[in-house]
């Protein structure tokens, strides 16, 4: 913009134009949304989603299969990432009980959420249609395999808005990129706004968030002239939905200045509750850290928090020895349990849903012959739900007794997504964006509401 042009405009906001401007950019949208009306009454107001990177095991943790190791090393007909095959079946090496009084049978990898087993809706059919991470990870985050599309949290901000204008609608509490990068929270088509806003736990997890001290008056002068001349620049430019992206962006980075760091400061929490975490003092990384996090930010009016446990690369994909998913089940079973626990203590549980997933599962086989480990497999795992509108000590579904081969209520993962956006009041078949011609949804043109595991 040339100087004489933002002058003028400084000059139009004093002499009395800025109500005027400001109302012709919030009809353009260049503004936070606030929350909208949804298709019905919802169940949840929030949504916190836990992602466990690489392919967690279902056999070994949540769908118990004793057959497995009454018949370990048999060797049957085999399909994993390098195609057809025979390979020997393999018993889970980790010892399975019935827990709470719904007897649900959770392995030795989660002692703790075996103790919230009765908050717990085990799916245990879940199924996709790649077996590869990179796009087994998207399709899991944004319904589609092959094109990445707007994640599930851009969607739900997209048709949701938020509750907090100084913090973000869709946070994602991240230290190390998962597969796909940042794709898997990424906005695609819908306004850039909508896209999910990573924090990378440590010491400064939002960088540069801190204002430089300054007097009150003279920041409150900048802000009103420089919002004078981002709203004269919007109005003149309404199809521009980058530009009205950009305004809200810096709206928004001026709110988390002032909201963010005390969201993001736990030293005032009880040492009771930092302990139920397993948070040390001082600790700013650990999956503890971030689950309270999570539970602060759902607190302070953030629509979506995702918690992606780990990156690329050493995380649940267990090759070579099953035993590798000790150390990833201790990392965050502790933590999951507390989280559960806190937000019921606090009467979030009942508004809030907590889903926990990972890309596919893994082979009932071995990884290779002389292997102690499992391959991918896309074809029967499990996901968890549990909170707001879901029925707890429930395992739904039914995979055959090697848990290769779904045989009752299959769930796949546009089955998933519709379910969640049903029980945060959405109807999947309406949450539409068009773009180049088409009308776009997170459940493409399929998906059905799981509506057996509603409470």
């Amino acid at each position: 913009m040339l100087r004489r042009n933002f002058l003028k405009c400084c000059t139009a906001g004093s002499l009395g134009l800025y109500p005027a401007l400001s109302l012709a950019a919030q009809v353009n949208g260049a503004e936070v949304l606030p929350p909208r009306r949804t298709h019905f009454d919802p169940k949840a107001q929030n949504l916190i989603f836990v992602f466990l990177t690489g392919g967690m095991s279902h056999v070994d943790t949540f769908d118990y299969k004793p057959r497995l190791r009454t018949d370990h090393g048999r060797t049957v007909p085999s399909v994993d990432l390098r195609g057809n095959g025979r390979l020997p079946l393999m018993g889970s090496p980790f010892r399975f009980q019935a827990h709470g009084q719904s007897g649900l049978y959770i392995s030795e990898l989660f002692p703790h959420l075996a103790t919230v087993a009765d908050e717990l809706c085990v799916i245990r059919t879940l199924h996709t249609d790649i077996v590869e991470h990179f796009q087994a990870v998207l399709a899991m985050h944004t319904g589609s395999a092959t094109v990445p599309m707007p994640s599930l949290g851009a969607w739900l901000s997209y048709g949701l808005g938020t509750f907090n204008p100084d913090l973000p609608a869709y946070v994602v509490l991240c230290e190390r990129l998962p597969y796909a990068g940042s794709q898997v929270w990424d906005s695609s088509f819908l306004p850039p706004l909508h896209q999910g806003v990573r924090i990378v736990p440590g010491p400064e997890p939002i960088p540069d968030l801190r204002p430089p001290a300054q007097p009150a008056t003279l920041d409150q002068l900048e802000q009103v002239m420089l919002r004078d001349v981002n709203e004269f620049h919007a109005a003149r430019r309404p199809g521009d939905a980058d530009l009205r992206a950009r305004t809200a962006t810096f709206d928004v980075a001026r709110g988390m200045m002032r909201a963010a760091p005390e969201a993001l400061d736990i030293r005032r929490e009880a040492k009771a509750t930092l302990d139920s975490y397993g948070i040390p003092e001082g600790d700013t990384v650990s999956f503890g850290y971030q689950c309270l996090i999570a539970r602060r930010l759902i607190e302070r009016g953030v629509r979506v928090v995702e918690l992606i446990d780990t990156g690329s690369n050493n995380n649940w994909d267990a090759h070579g020895n099953m035993e590798e998913h000790r150390p990833k089940a201790l990392r965050v079973d502790r933590a999951l349990a507390a989280l559960l626990k806190d937000l019921k203590r606090r009467g979030l549980l009942s508004q809030t849903l907590v889903a926990i997933c990972t890309e596919f599962g893994r082979t009932p086989w071995t990884d290779s012959p002389q292997s102690k480990g499992r391959n991918h497999y896309a074809k029967a795992f499990t996901a968890l739900l549990a909170g707001a509108g879901v029925r707890g000590g429930l395992a739904f579904g039914e995979t055959d007794e090697f848990g290769s081969t779904i045989v009752a209520n299959p769930v796949h993962v546009h089955d998933y997504h519709a379910t969640i956006l049903h029980l945060m009041g959405i109807d999947h078949t309406r949450l539409v964006y068009r773009y180049a011609g088409r009308d776009f949804r997170l459940t493409d043109v399929d998906g059905k509401v799981v509506t057996p595991i509603l409470s």
